[in-house]
């Protein structure tokens, strides 16, 4: 029966991929080596250059978020966003255990710890249902700041992750947050592209990351930004990326401690490049979605994952859907397929499941342990999708 059903499964990734494929494949097309290049001739290649705020003003254009940022990387955007909410050593911060261990890294980079919440099996991220119930049972307010009863603990902030490229209910998840005094934080990192009812994800919460690692829709080879609607908060990131160094014509004085974060203009230029790619990439990998869809409709057990009603998915990884959680199914439906050369992944192990957040505060999980069992990303490049 298992062999069957994934033999099954392959031949219906195959047919789609036309063959061999990598999980995601970037796509280096335009005029990247024309602005790559400018970079080389010219030699404006680190974090001083005209790219990276050319960079950064197309993300907030196609955003519609007031201020964009650009970093080294994802990881380096959500670490600087947890600061700027104030988030300090022994302090909590609620996060998707159904994340990329970077969600919790940067919870730990602060001296905080992650408090793992659960995720909603219709978004994939954050359940703001079990989160309003989990927060009635184990939060109190003292002057204003929530503190978990258990713990002894402040919980500062939450974190809504938007799996691959899905959207989290943010008007439910931002309700929550309003009745406990907690903001949120959007890790956008796989969502460039997606929307909440006609908004740009990020856009929502306090303060936002995005990624541009090899693997995104979007690539500057690594990279990332912060997003926000706030000046001051933007004006902190700005400061906060580039060492905390004050301006002067040559003299090093620091107002405090920084973070050596900038983007380079190397990455820019080629980040602004893929910008111009966008929408092609948006459009064809909305049609290898439904491609997905077409090749398993007739095979049973298991669906393509889409997008909520309220939602518009950039559908960065395509999730194919196992009905019941079976380590055993997934496990013989990946080894079948990355023999075969199709680049298909599981869900990241939960963080919870981590021997380094062991420890950690957590809610009920189990969806998310369920969904473990579930979830097989596969091959998404646009490219799949043809021209």
């Amino acid at each position: 029966m298992i062999r069957e059903l994934t033999t099954q499964i392959v031949n219906s990734i195959s047919d789609v991929s036309g063959g061999r494929a990598v999980l995601h494949e970037p796509e280096i097309t335009g005029n990247a080596h024309k602005y790559v290049t400018n970079c080389l001739d010219t030699g404006w290649v680190s974090t001083a250059g005209g790219y990276v705020p050319k960079f950064e003003d197309k993300l907030t254009e196609f955003t519609g978020a007031k201020h964009a940022i650009a970093t080294m990387n994802g990881t380096a955007a959500l670490h600087i966003a947890l600061v700027l909410a104030e988030v300090k050593p022994g302090d909590e911060v609620i996060v998707p255990s159904q994340s990329f261990i970077a969600t919790a890294n940067a919870v730990s980079y602060c001296g905080a710890v992650p408090h793992f919440a659960d995720c909603n099996e219709n978004t994939l991220g954050l359940d703001p249902d079990k989160l309003r119930d989990h927060l009635a049972e184990i939060a109190a307010q003292e002057n204003g700041v929530t503190i978990n009863r258990q713990t002894g603990r402040p919980v500062k902030c939450v974190v809504c992750m938007h799996s691959f490229g899905h959207s989290v209910d943010l008007d439910a998840i931002l309700d929550v947050c309003g009745d406990f005094n907690l903001p949120l934080i959007e890790d956008a990192a796989e969502s460039l592209g997606s929307y909440y009812r006609g908004d740009h994800t990020g856009t929502k919460g306090l303060i936002s990351a995005l990624s541009f690692n090899g693997n995104k829709i979007v690539t500057s080879g690594n990279g990332g930004a912060v997003i926000t609607n706030d000046d001051e908060l933007a004006e902190k990131a700005r400061h906060l990326t580039t060492t905390a160094k004050l301006e002067h014509q040559w003299e090093f004085e620091h107002d405090q401690i920084g973070y050596n974060y900038r983007l380079s203009n190397l990455s820019a230029a080629l980040g602004c490049a893929q910008m111009e790619m966008l929408p092609s990439f948006l459009e064809r990998k909305r049609t290898l979605a439904d491609l997905y869809q077409k090749a398993f409709e007739n095979v049973d057990g298991l669906g393509i994952f889409r997008e909520a009603d309220f939602s518009r998915s950039n559908y960065w990884l395509n999730v194919l859907l196992l009905d019941v959680s079976d380590l055993n199914l997934r496990d013989s439906i990946l080894r079948a397929a990355n023999d075969a050369g199709l680049g298909t992944r599981p869900a990241w192990m939960p963080s919870h499941r981590l021997e380094m957040f062991a420890g950690c505060p957590r809610m009920d999980l189990s969806v998310t342990e369920n969904l473990y069992g579930r979830i097989i990303t596969l091959p998404s490049s646009a490219k799949l999708a043809g021209d």
